[in-house]
């Protein structure tokens, strides 16, 4: 996982939940980093679920909603930092649907040793299917992100999820 990535968590708990917070749940965690993160720099998923668990636990926040919180924090920092990536973009299902096929493929000049998610989109209907499928299991994050797209477009999105994998790795949301 990318460091970027860690970076941008610590600075949504700092922002949130406050320095101190920051502090405690990197003390209370066994990293190999030992929480120091750049952003070219790749660490292991396991990392962020540790510090994820730990914010949990802290904030007695449970870890489906910190990841969701986590996926609007993200969106918001893509859309100022890279708004390339939402040029020309005047809805949410146009940004989800170039994911995988654009910003994807740009995120991967950038790093090429990214390990991304994947997004199978289809749109019918007025309606968008979206299939997450990413060994990392963290498909709330995903639904923060899409979330915040609505939010960013000014699209009341209703979002259903079911998992089609048992273990988290597929999930499909019928976006409305």
């Amino acid at each position: 996982m990318k460091g970027i990535v860690f970076s941008e968590f610590l600075d949504m708990v700092e922002g949130k939940f406050g320095l101190e917070t920051v502090d405690d749940i990197l003390e209370s965690s066994e990293l190999a980093s030992g929480g120091s993160y750049t952003s070219v720099g790749s660490y292991p998923h396991s990392e962020m679920v540790t510090l994820v668990v730990n914010l949990s636990e802290h904030t007695k926040v449970p870890v489906p909603d910190l990841l969701k919180a986590f996926g609007h924090y993200l969106f918001n920092t893509f859309y100022t930092n890279y708004p390339a990536f939402f040029e020309n973009v005047n809805h949410p299902f146009d940004l989800l649907e170039q994911v995988d096929q654009h910003i994807h493929v740009e995120v991967k000049k950038l790093y090429p040793d990214a390990d991304l998610p994947r997004f199978e989109t289809e749109r019918k209907d007025g309606e968008m299917t979206m299939i997450y499928r990413s060994e990392r299991k963290m498909a709330d994050l995903a639904l923060g992100l899409i979330e915040a797209a609505g939010e960013k477009y000014d699209t009341e999105l209703k979002i259903e999820t079911e998992l089609l994998e048992e273990s988290g790795t597929v999930v499909k949301f019928k976006i409305s």
